[in-house]
This record gives C-alpha cells, sequence and structure tokens, in this order.
C-alpha cells in the first residue's frame, strides 16, 4: 500500500469442463415425415429454427440444426445434426382403360424403383379379367424408401355372343 506494506489473499477458481453436447445421428427422411431432434450430454437443450427438443416437427427442406445443451454449472456447447429431406416420388399407374374380355391387362406403373399392387400383380404383369368394373391401387417406393400411390381403373366389356339361326321367316 502507501505504506510499503503487502498483503495475501488467495482466490480458488474452478474451471468447470464443457458438455459434450450431442445433437444426434444425421436423419433422411421423405418429404411431408416428421422428424424429433433430442439432444444429448447436458440438462436442457435450445435448438434453432424454433424446434423443440423431443418434440416432432415436419422438416420442409434439407436442413442443418444446431443445439445448444447447457450444463448444471451453466455452461454451454453446441452441436450439429443434418437432416435430408427426401422428395416423394411421382408414382403413375397408367391411364384407366376400358377394353374387351380375353385382353390381358398389363399392369404396369412408372415413377419408382418397386411397386407394390393391391391386385397381387407384379409390375408389367399382365392379367386376364371377367366382364366388369376394377378399382386397384400401386404403392412406388423409390431408392430413398419414399412412397407414393396411384389408382388404376379399367373396365372388362364382355364379348358379344352372335345367335345365328336357320330358321327364316317371310
Amino acid at each position: 500500500d502507501a505504506n510499503n506494506c503487502e498483503g495475501t489473499d488467495n482466490v480458488e477458481v474452478t474451471v468447470n469442463a464443457l458438455p459434450t453436447v450431442d445433437a444426434g445421428a444425421a436423419q433422411a427422411v421423405c418429404s411431408g415425415d416428421q422428424v424429433t431432434l433430442s439432444g444429448s450430454g447436458a440438462v436442457t437443450y435450445v435448438w434453432d429454427n424454433g424446434i423443440a427438443d423431443g418434440v416432432a416437427f415436419t422438416s420442409l427442406a434439407t436442413t442443418t440444426y444446431t443445439v445448444i445443451g447447457t450444463d448444471a454449472n451453466n455452461c454451454e456447447n453446441t452441436d450439429q445434426v443434418n437432416v435430408d429431406v427426401n422428395p416423394i416420388p411421382t408414382v403413375n399407374a397408367g391411364a384407366d382403360i376400358t377394353q374387351c374380355e380375353n385382353e390381358e391387362v398389363i399392369f404396369l406403373a412408372t415413377g419408382a424403383n418397386s411397386y407394390t399392387w393391391s391386385s397381387g400383380a407384379t409390375n408389367g404383369e399382365g392379367l386376364l379379367y371377367t366382364p366388369g368394373n376394377y378399382n386397384f391401387t400401386v404403392t412406388g417406393t423409390d431408392a430413398n424408401g419414399c412412397q407414393d400411390s396411384d389408382d388404376f381403373t379399367f373396365t372388362i366389356n364382355g364379348v358379344p355372343v352372335l345367335i345365328t339361326s336357320d330358321d327364316q321367316y317371310f
């Protein structure tokens, strides 16, 4: 001090480690599907883009989300996770048709990688049907596992029966 007197004191400083915050694994979803993001490694979590921790939401586009995790010591750390949003394929079952009995109906959808027909048919298969009206649905799945459906309606007309008679009337 001004009198050349000295004094000492000790201060203990505690340095807390940052929490190891984990935003979770990257996800790939189909357009319109819900996503749930949950942080770990801290006590509380605040996500960007208005996302609530552990609450499902619909991601409209491929986005990288950031979470801030805070531990019991009020120390914060961040992590990011990418959510890829894949488009839905456009599945087309083909035009509705009307045809005659004894003509094959071809089940041929396009727009995806694999197809499941409600009729049990295999894509590209031709089948015979008795006269009547039919409606089937095809679900197509693309390489990302995204699905779309389309309806296929057809009418089978019976073959006219020709009746001949040897009797002639005058």
